[in-house]
């Protein structure tokens, strides 16, 4: 061929090739715009007896999107775990132990970054699934170490979700598309909440200890086993610290109290930590640089509440708190107080006591302006205004609402078209 039309077919081709390069990538960015147009933000919302999710709108008037079924392979659940004595005998403590005489079917949720799965943690059957929002059928399903998964935790990207494993004193990291492990590491007893730093670096593990025994009286605190804080590096899933908030306590002059930190919240700069902890009515404030606790907040008491620590469900006095987003605001749930309330953050002060029925958990809005606590006790979730602390609007849901968290779903989603 001759050099001039090897060289004319070449620029042909060349000239080909941008012709279509050059409109795949606009249509790329294109579609890539208009899935993340296609998303709509909401709340999903854990009826942890009846093992569904509601979905509502993440702010406004919290209006209900749809529902999920979170527990449709439970049959072939029952089966494996009547097949087998030790999962059997560990599903019915479950049940009249931390169920309260209820399983436990959803504890926690996150969905995919596409808004096209939620992933939940279901402690009765010891296990994390995928769940596929279009259809409602299971995507993957990792068991968990021991008998029980409880609370979760996505990283900032949204690609990787941790467990804790209750009985095993583990924490497992999955990759939230296909549920691969990708690390896991250990924790004190019967890790509870775990929350990613901002920048995705490191994770930290509350460990409860045993929270269902009847030894609640301070003298008796040492029986409930090994509570502490597991900090690890979020890539290598190695220990970077463990803080035991027991000498902490004891150096700010709470000798009597437990050291079993619960929900925790950290101020937008991760300078300081906000934490509740077992049969307290109240949180504390943790500075994270100096490793002390710089401040204690008493809540009211509720006089209808009983003072015999082993009517309070698994050790919770309160238990739910959260931060809007300027960080001016906390929000507490008063669990067994049946109340909820805003607290400034300068001072200390609270708001007004807005009536709840066995409040769980606290979130935030989407828009920031609101506080979400779930009402176990009245199948119901309530938003409360973090600019005057009143009430705004409750919406019904599911059986025993107990973990809120914002995620996002297509923006056509109304529910499962089977399952």
């Amino acid at each position: 061929m001759p050099a001039f039309r090897s060289r004319h077919l070449c620029s042909v081709a060349a000239a080909l090739v941008l012709t279509i390069a050059v409109p795949a990538t606009a249509a790329n960015a294109a579609n890539a715009a208009d899935s993340a147009a296609a998303l709509r933000e909401v709340l999903f919302v854990g009826n942890n007896w009846d093992g569904t999710a509601d979905v509502i709108k993440s702010s406004g008037d919290f209006a209900k999107v749809g529902r999920l079924n979170v527990i449709p392979d439970k049959d072939a659940r029952m089966a494996e775990i009547n097949a087998d004595p030790i999962k059997w005998i560990y599903f019915m403590a479950i049940r009249n132990g931390v169920g309260e005489g209820h399983d436990q079917f959803v504890d926690d949720m996150y969905s995919t970054p596409d808004g096209k799965s939620v992933v939940v943690s279901r402690p009765s059957f010891a296990d994390v699934v995928s769940i596929d929002l279009a259809t409602g059928s299971i995507n993957w399903r990792f068991p968990v170490s021991g008998y029980r998964s409880d609370h979760m935790a996505v990283s900032p990207d949204g690609t990787r979700v941790a467990v804790s494993a209750s009985t095993a004193n583990t924490v497992h990291v999955l990759d939230i598309n296909t549920g691969k492990q990708l690390g896991s590491f250990a924790t004190g007893d019967k890790p509870h909440e775990n929350i990613f730093t901002k920048d995705g670096k490191y994770i930290w593990n509350m460990a409860i200890g045993d929270v269902n025994t009847s030894l609640d009286d301070p003298a008796w605190d040492w029986t409930k086993g090994d509570r502490h804080i597991t900090v690890v590096d979020a890539t290598t899933y190695k220990q970077v610290k463990i803080i035991d908030m027991r000498d902490r306590l004891d150096a700010f002059g709470l000798t009597d109290f437990s050291d079993a930190v619960r929900p925790a919240v950290f101020s937008p700069d991760e300078s300081k930590l906000y934490f509740q902890v077992s049969f307290f009515n109240g949180f504390l404030e943790y500075d994270v640089a100096t490793d002390k606790i710089t401040r204690m907040k008493t809540l009211p008491k509720n006089p209808a509440t009983s003072e015999d620590r082993t009517t309070w469900v698994n050790d919770s006095r309160h238990h739910g708190i959260s931060m809007n987003p300027a960080g001016t605001k906390l929000c507490v749930a008063g669990t067994m107080d049946d109340y909820a309330t805003v607290v400034d953050r300068t001072t200390l002060q609270e708001g007004p006591l807005v009536t709840a029925s066995k409040p769980y958990w606290a979130t935030v809005s989407g828009d920031g302006k609101d506080c979400i606590v779930s009402e176990s006790g009245a199948d119901q979730v309530t938003a409360i205004d973090f600019a005057t602390g009143q009430k705004v609007t409750s919406v019904a849901v599911g059986d025993h609402p107990q973990r809120v968290r914002l995620g996002h779903v297509q923006s056509d989603w109304t529910g499962p078209s089977t399952g």
